[in-house]
């Protein structure tokens, strides 16, 4: 499948990245944050963007997901500190994923919300018929997503699934991940050597790991009956237990402070999910709490101090000072230059040249023109105090005030230095408004050269893999063609073989429905492929038969030594089950939905291959037996011995050969066969060869177990020989062993 992740980074979409890539599906990553620089494991592609870029809609066009997964409540891109404005935030941008789904319409969108959508305090766990009751702003923007989710559900016709989790908790890798009261804890025992608990307080706290592996379920699953589950552990812990572990791997002595009694109850009821889904195995918290500990005391002082605890006084006053440096150095220039204009217009005062020159007017204007109406106005304010201050010389400072002139001028050069800083304003307005609409088409412009880019490498790849991946279909199909150059009889033998090839196994068996409980062994490719006998009641084979009788590949995720690794089994066109393949021995990294999927299709050709070989045997039936019997002709008993030969030569099956020793001389062989068929598997095959003597082949049989056949022949008065064979040109030629 392809698979679209929408998440900043964080352990938990790093498990979710590795879990999907090894279970063979391609994964694509959609950051939300286009400087994001933090690790995230390998994807098939990834893709920078923000989650309010213009080219959402183009992401979901270019995948076409099969399946997206929205991280929702644990985004590391929202940050909720500031739970108002993150909440706006939260808002917009999950409406324009949303929005862009909706838009591709196709696969399957799974959003993560939690527990925080709940304040209620119940004695019983909180099913998903419960109404949300939120108490903070977080739990709100949740609940009003989730509505948002069924919103389009309902109105789109969309599959859609909110999947809420019951206080998820990870081990921390930053200080950024102490987001949860298993790591609090943790935390406050390492600052304080205190722990602050609830002493009523029960909750239901939910791993990582156990989280990714409910979230696949859903993902692979074909369909599901409600559009809204709650997940959790359903192992009922209280505070004190929780803190209790934290004290116990600590390893020193922290103290327990209770700061309420009041009960408080809130955990969320799995059942809704365990009925459709089944339950995985979880982790041991306790476990989980001591690797907590480990982790945070190992990495102490990113914990205590955060990424800026090693920096020095120094550097935290200039970093936090930086600003209104940046701020007040236009000022401190303006003060520097009118001493300068102070001193030109005092020395132009009565001056035979510079009389009518105004150096106030050129100091404002300067300042205008560079900076802006702001340093305008406060120049002009510099240049005013001067003029006066110059005035005073001769006059008092009531004469200059009553001066109408005084006011003319400052009227002047505020007029001009207000309206060409405002000028200079609009222009650096424009200007600034011009760049960013050009770094906006620009940017639009590297967007869609980079969805281009990444949609032609994954056309390329697709195209390698195709050509020339080794289990690509073009490929699968070559060699699977290769069984019709063998004969009819020996397209099954040929088939284990095969199968082997491409799946890199060595230990691969084809086991033919005889009935509709036993199974016998065809042909096999080695001895541990042989393991589980020459015959078997297939439908004691417990949770293999019930996968199989399910159409669906049965994959030995618990390494069961009692079954093989992977198994499929082949059905008729009537619905009845046919032929069993097992495969004994295959590398864990291999046991994936793709091969089981590549399973699936050398499966369907093997039947193919079979199903041609069986109507030609069909078509010619009455040429290959004695009229009227099941004896078998000695042409086509002869074909069918060398075909055996061969396949046990290469080992791929075990066979023996009875002479019969007819009781009375001159006995019609027709009579004979008649009676002995009757003392002979349905697998077994008798006929007669070039000599004229009739000969049974008991197949996948060794010498011991031919020991009971002979006697079931003696009792009935025939004697017999066990031969062997060697294939000479024209036919078989026998000898007694």
């Amino acid at each position: 499948m392809n698979i679209l992740l929408i998440g900043g980074c964080s352990s938990v979409i790093n498990n979710l990245i590795i879990k999907l890539n090894k279970e063979g599906h391609r994964v694509y990553l959609l950051t939300g944050n286009r400087y994001h620089k933090l690790p995230y494991q390998k994807v098939f592609e990834r893709y920078n963007f923000s989650y309010d870029s213009s080219c959402l809609n183009e992401i979901f066009e270019s995948i076409s997901p099969d399946l997206t997964i929205c991280m929702g409540a644990y985004d590391t891109n929202f940050e909720w500190e500031k739970e108002e404005a993150e909440a706006v935030k939260y808002s917009a941008a999950m409406m324009n994923i949303l929005m862009g789904y909706a838009m591709e319409g196709e696969g399957r969108f799974i959003y993560l919300s939690s527990d925080e959508v709940y304040g209620i305090t119940s004695d019983e766990d909180i099913s998903e018929k419960e109404p949300v009751s939120p108490t903070n702003f977080k739990g709100m923007v949740l609940a009003q997503t989730e509505e948002m989710c069924e919103s389009y559900r309902k109105s789109q016709g969309l599959d859609i699934v909110t999947l809420r989790l019951d206080h998820l908790y990870g081990i921390p890798r930053a200080m950024s991940d102490v987001n949860n009261i298993c790591s609090g804890m943790c935390l406050e025992a390492l600052e304080r050597q205190t722990i602050t608990i609830d002493e009523n307080s029960s909750l239901s706290v939910l791993f990582e790991r156990d989280a990714v592996e409910y979230i696949y379920r859903m993902a692979v699953a074909k369909k599901h009956n409600h559009s809204i589950y709650n997940i959790s552990s359903s192992t009922e812990l209280t505070e004190r237990q929780l803190a209790e572990m934290v004290q116990k791997a600590m390893g020193y002595d922290v103290q327990i402070i209770v700061k309420g009694r009041e009960p408080k109850r809130r955990i969320l009821s799995n059942r809704l999910f365990e009925s459709e889904f089944g339950n995985p195995f979880f982790c041991d918290t306790d476990a989980i709490m001591k690797k907590i500990v480990e982790q945070m005391k190992r990495d102490r002082r990113v914990y205590l101090h955060g990424e800026d605890g090693e920096q020095s006084l120094h550097q935290k006053v200039l970093k936090k000072a930086g600003w209104l440096v940046e701020v007040l150095i236009p000022f401190a220039e303006n003060l520097v230059a009118f001493i300068p204009f102070f001193m030109l217009n005092n020395r132009a005062v009565g001056s035979e040249y510079f009389a009518n020159l105004d150096f106030y007017l050129l100091y404002v204007l300067l300042f205008a023109i560079v900076y802006g109406q702001q340093q305008a106005i406060f120049s002009a304010v510099l240049a005013v105090a001067g003029y006066c201050f110059r005035q005073m010389y001769d006059r008092s400072s009531f004469e200059v005030m009553l001066d109408a002139n005084t006011y003319v001028w400052i009227a002047q050069l505020f007029i001009l230095g207000m309206a060409v800083g405002f000028m200079r304003d609009n222009i650096k307005k424009l200007k600034r408004e011009s760049e960013e609409e050009r770094d906006f088409l620009s940017l639009q412009l590297h967007d869609i050269h980079d969805i281009n880019n990444s949609n032609v490498r994954v056309k390329d790849t697709l195209e390698t893999q195709i050509i020339n991946q080794n289990d690509s279909v073009g490929k699968i199909y070559g060699i699977t063609s290769t069984l019709d150059q063998y004969s009819p009889e020996e397209v099954l033998f040929y088939a284990a073989e095969m199968i082997g090839k491409l799946v890199r196994s060595k230990d691969v068996a084809i086991y033919v429905v005889s009935n509709a409980s036993y199974a016998r062994l065809f042909s096999s490719t080695s001895k541990k492929a042989r393991s589980m006998g020459n015959s078997i009641r297939y439908p004691e084979l417990g949770e293999m038969y019930q996968t199989l009788l399910e159409r669906k590949v049965f994959i030995n995720r618990r390494l069961d030594e009692r079954y093989p690794l992977m198994a499929n089994a082949i059905f008729n066109d009537r619905g009845a089950m046919q032929m069993i393949l097992m495969i004994w021995s295959i590398p864990w990294e291999s046991m994936t939905l793709g091969q089981a999927n590549q399973l699936v299709v050398i499966s369907a050709l093997i039947q193919n291959a079979v199903l041609r070989a069986n109507q030609y045997l069909a078509a010619l039936e009455e040429k290959r037996y004695v009229e009227n019997t099941q004896l078998l002709e000695t042409e086509a008993f002869e074909a069918l011995m060398k075909a055996y030969l061969k396949a046990e030569r290469k080992g791929l099956t075990e066979c023996v050969v009875l002479k019969i020793g007819m009781p009375a001389e001159g006995m019609d062989y027709r009579q004979a066969g008649q009676e002995i068929l009757g003392k002979l598997r349905q697998t077994d095959y008798i006929g007669m060869l070039s000599d004229g003597e009739l000969y049974i082949l008991l197949p996948n049989t060794n010498g011991e177990d031919a020991r009971f056949v002979r006697e079931r022949l003696a009792d009935i008065g025939y004697g017999s020989d066990m031969v062997e064979g060697s294939i000479v040109e024209g036919g078989v030629e026998w000898q007694t062993r």
